[in-house]
């Protein structure tokens, strides 16, 4: 079984800073990639930020610039550092994370989610 479990999101005013941050565990293989998703009331969830096992990182052009997306390999962790935050940054971001587990029956690959973290930028 896996679990990722995210931590760090809060209330900030404009202009101002955010980590977030998110730990992946259970019996995971390997992990391929892990990143961040937003959803805002009464929008589509939307990728933020994405960082792959081999480096590859894509950010959404409305971050870019802004939010840094790192991870902890030996860790399986993945944070997200965010910068003159604004307030359509609003929203709950979700942790998501490609994994290989494993357990008796063999390898599994497929993608999880977390509870997901507020975030709210305003005044």
């Amino acid at each position: 079984q896996v679990h990722l479990v995210e931590s760090g999101g809060g209330l900030v005013q404009p202009g101002g800073s955010l980590r977030i941050s998110c730990v992946a565990s259970g019996s995971i293989f390997r992990v391929n990639g892990m990143g961040w998703y937003r959803q805002a009331p009464g929008k589509q969830r939307e990728l933020v930020a994405y960082i792959m096992t081999g480096g590859n990182i894509n950010y959404a052009d409305s971050v870019k610039g802004r939010f840094t997306i790192s991870r902890d390999n030996a860790e399986n962790t993945v944070s997200l550092q965010m910068n003159t935050l604004k307030p359509e940054d609003t929203a709950v971001y979700y942790c998501q994370a490609s994994l290989t587990t494993y357990d008796s029956g063999g390898y599994l690959h497929a993608g999880y989610w977390g509870q997901g973290t507020q975030v709210t930028v305003s005044s």
